[in-house]
């Protein structure tokens, strides 16, 4: 079964770069400065930053449903990159790591969870994706339960 990854978009952070560190706080957000490759993956590129670069890192609501389920989790967003959409691949920062894929249904409810590799997760997301209940995925770096991206069939 064909699967889609899909970033966020980088509209509701851009306000963020311009704040400084005070008006961050404000909003629960910080800047750090990446210290290290393959450490600090962007939300929005679904790839990891380079040492040195500047990235926010800010809660972030990926599961808005009125249900028990709905959640949240810190994320990193990079300045200047563009939002990314893949069709049966994993973005670069997703294949490098375990992931857990959590499926809901139409409302929000979690009907199903694995953990997997992330380069091995087609198999997964295929048999997922074979209960006609579930709407969507959403991945999650399972070390440290960050929302990573969502998954649709394509």
């Amino acid at each position: 079964m064909a699967y889609a990854v899909t970033s966020l978009p980088v509209e509701p952070f851009a306000p963020l770069f311009s704040m400084d560190d005070e008006a961050l706080a404000a909003h629960g957000a910080r800047r750090v400065v990446a210290d290290v490759a393959r450490g600090f993956p962007c939300r929005v590129s679904l790839d990891d930053a380079e040492p040195g670069e500047t990235l926010i890192l800010v809660n972030y609501e990926h599961q808005p449903a009125p249900t028990p389920f709905r959640a949240s989790h810190a994320i990193f967003v990079r300045e200047n990159v563009e939002p990314v959409a893949t069709v049966d691949e994993m973005p670069p920062a997703l294949r490098r790591r375990l992931l857990a894929l959590r499926a809901f249904d139409a409302d929000g409810m979690m009907l199903a969870a694995d953990i997997v590799e992330g380069a091995q997760a087609d198999a997964l997301i295929a048999r997922l994706f074979e209960d006609s209940k579930i709407a969507y995925l959403h991945a999650h770096y399972a070390k440290w339960g960050c929302y990573a991206a969502r998954i649709d069939r394509a």
